[in-house]
């Protein structure tokens, strides 16, 4: 078990040989974001980017309705000064999860506010349930959102969209999430989970190398590509796994053909 040894007082932690399932766990404020989560979440990082697996990020209930996280803990974020914003807490943690090397899922339910936004966007797949509720209330506290909500969410859902998000307050329900692609799939909620384990199971029958390399390719400077592709591509073309799978494919389709 990678997380054995570790006690975690924010997170709710289910491991499974190639995924693991991190549940935020604060009911108590709505699963929002303080220093320990954040610091946790390194934890859980340190240990992905050592034994990659899939990772599902998803929220435990509050006050019986459920919650991804309602933002960062305002409580600590009142106290907060200019050095603690230029350390950069939250975006950085948030960075290190869209950069680990095997798919991320969110599985949102009810808010998904502010952090919580943020940190759904560095996921590369969100899906959600009818009673989510996603946006960056950050402007109407005296702030903005910093931990990568004014490039991600323009990247996903286009600079007019974004800009009512970020400028006029504007929370997205869940079949407007859809309609913009900001999510993919919607799910009653006592079904989130499932389907973000059916998508980890897709993501899981794929080759885990093609899998890590396909996502580090995606997410490089336009003007790298074609060279990285092609290097990628031949780093790929020698592994075992292409020669067994394609064999494979091979194999089932001259013995479709044989029975016919």
């Amino acid at each position: 078990m990678l997380f054995a040894s570790h006690e975690f007082k924010t997170l709710l932690v289910d491991e499974r040989d190639d995924r693991v399932h991190v549940k935020l766990n604060r009911p108590e404020v709505r699963n929002a974001i303080d220093q320990a989560m954040v610091d946790e979440l390194h934890a859980i990082c340190s240990v992905l980017e050592r034994e990659p697996r899939i990772l599902i990020l998803s929220g435990t209930e509050a006050n019986g309705k459920g919650i991804f996280a309602s933002g960062a803990d305002i409580a600590q974020l009142r106290e907060r000064r200019r050095e603690d914003a230029l350390a950069g807490i939250n975006s950085t943690i948030f960075n290190r999860i869209a950069q680990l090397p095997m798919p991320v899922i969110a599985a949102l339910d009810g808010f998904a506010l502010g952090g919580g936004a943020e940190l759904a966007y560095a996921s590369d797949f969100r899906i959600a349930t009818e009673t989510v509720k996603i946006g960056q209330p950050e402007t109407n506290l005296g702030i903005m959102a910093a931990a990568g909500a004014t490039w991600r969410l323009k990247e996903l859902v286009g600079e007019p969209l974004a800009k009512e998000i970020l400028l006029a307050g504007r929370i997205l329900n869940a079949e407007e999430a859809l309609a913009a692609r900001l999510i993919t799939e919607i799910h009653p909620a006592g079904q989130l989970i499932d389907a973000a384990h059916a998508l980890a199971d897709r993501i899981a029958a794929q080759d885990p190398l093609a899998v890590r390399i396909t996502k580090s390719v995606f997410h490089t400077p336009r003007e790298v590509h074609p060279v990285i592709d092609t290097i990628a591509q031949g780093i790929l073309f020698e592994s075992e796994a292409k020669f067994d799978r394609m064999q494979a494919f091979l194999d089932k389709k001259k013995d479709s053909r044989q029975n016919k």
